[in-house]
C-alpha cells in the first residue's frame, strides 16, 4: 500500500477515534506523527555529538596558516598588493568560493538557525574575515 495513503487514512481513524472518545483538547494541524521516541531522540543525540567530534578532527594535521579564514585571505591580499597583474590573472575572485567552501562548511556543522540562542551568519569569525577581506578589496581598486 503506498505510504501517502496510508498516512491521511490514520490520521481519519485518529480524527474518528478522538470524536468518539470526546478529547476536545487536540488542535487540528498539530499531529504527534512527527515527534521522536526518547530512544530516537537519544540516537539522534548520539550522532550529532560523533559527527562534531570528528569535525573537530579534521584540521588536526593541517599548519594553522592554511585552515584559519583570516590568514588565508591576508595571503591572498598581500599577493593582490604586491603582483597585482598575476593576482588578476589567476582569476582569484573565482577561486575562493570553492577554496574557503570546506572551511566555512565545517564551521556550520553546529550551526542551527532553529535553536533559540544561534549565532547570525554575519556574526561569525568566517564571515566577518571575508566582509574585510571584501572590504580592503573594494578600497584597494578604487585606488
Amino acid at each position: 500500500e503506498n505510504s501517502s495513503e496510508f498516512i491521511p487514512k490514520c490520521r481519519a481513524c485518529r480524527r474518528q477515534a478522538r470524536e468518539h472518545s470526546g478529547e476536545g483538547d487536540h488542535h487540528e494541524g498539530l499531529s504527534s506523527d512527527e515527534e521522536l521516541t526518547p530512544t530516537e531522540v537519544d540516537e539522534f543525540q548520539k550522532s550529532k555529538d560523533n559527527v562534531l567530534e570528528d569535525s573537530r578532527k579534521i584540521f588536526e594535521d593541517v599548519h594553522a596558516d592554511f585552515c584559519d579564514i583570516r590568514k588565508i585571505l591576508l595571503k591572498f591580499q598581500e599577493w593582490k598588493e604586491k603582483f597585482p597583474d598575476s593576482y588578476c590573472d589567476a582569476y582569484i575572485s573565482f577561486c575562493l568560493p570553492k577554496l574557503l567552501n570546506p572551511l566555512i562548511r565545517v564551521q556550520l556543522i553546529s550551526w542551527n538557525p532553529l535553536e533559540q540562542n544561534f549565532t547570525d551568519l554575519e556574526e561569525m569569525p568566517w564571515f566577518r574575515a571575508i566582509e574585510e577581506f571584501s572590504d580592503a578589496e573594494n578600497v584597494s581598486e578604487s585606488k
